[in-house]
């Protein structure tokens, strides 16, 4: 039977959710995750974040897990910095769903959780630097989605009037940030994927 290694990731802001790239030019402009751990042979990321958002990324050598784990539904916790002052109507408009681009077509997303967080979130700072409140009010909003379309909280922010500023994933099933910091790396037993994640999406 095959070993398999599995690992969560605070992905820091700027790097591409892959190991390398093929393409050279590509490769000289970005940064990949090979170069924040000493990964082994064949590790792939479990779904993605994109460039500018940043927090937890699982990690597999198992593809035939990481295949599950992506076509589960399983939810996915963000917190994200909103520009503007986010009104209750906003909120209740991303709860049902919004018309967003995807794939050249307009797509409506499905119904999730969307509220107000009541304070800042406790969260490592950006590398790279955000404007502050004197430059106009933000707010910090949470997002739970059972789906994961490209860029998606991102276009539905912006679908309803908010950009976002920040993206930070805190969450996958029962799988947590837990404290990790930017580029940190934590060993996850196979054990716990199947029991935090796997059996979550079953629920």
């Amino acid at each position: 039977m095959t070993e398999h290694f599995h690992f969560k990731l605070y992905k820091p802001y700027g790097y591409i959710s892959q190991m390398m790239s093929n393409d050279k030019r590509q490769a000289r402009k970005k940064k990949f995750l090979r170069t924040l751990y000493d990964f082994p042979k064949g590790i792939m990321a479990i779904g993605r974040l994109d460039e500018k958002s940043e927090g937890l990324l699982l990690l597999t050598t198992d593809g035939k897990l990481s295949d599950t784990i992506n076509r589960s539904g399983i939810e996915k916790e963000y917190y994200a910095q909103v520009d503007g002052a986010i009104t209750q109507e906003a909120i209740e408009q991303l709860s049902h769903g919004v018309v967003i681009g995807f794939d050249g077509r307009k797509y409506k997303t499905k119904p999730c959780i969307v509220s107000i967080l009541d304070r800042v979130p406790e969260l490592p700072e950006r590398s790279k630097k955000l404007r502050d409140d004197r430059h106009g009010p933000t707010t910090w909003i949470r997002v739970i989605l059972r789906e994961g379309k490209f860029r998606q909280v991102r276009k539905m922010t912006s679908a309803v009037g908010y950009p976002t500023l920040r993206l930070v994933r805190v969450r996958v099933g029962n799988i947590t940030l837990d404290g990790l910091q930017p580029s940190e790396v934590k060993t996850i037993t196979t054990t716990d994927m199947n029991s935090q994640v796997i059996a979550v999406s079953s629920l």
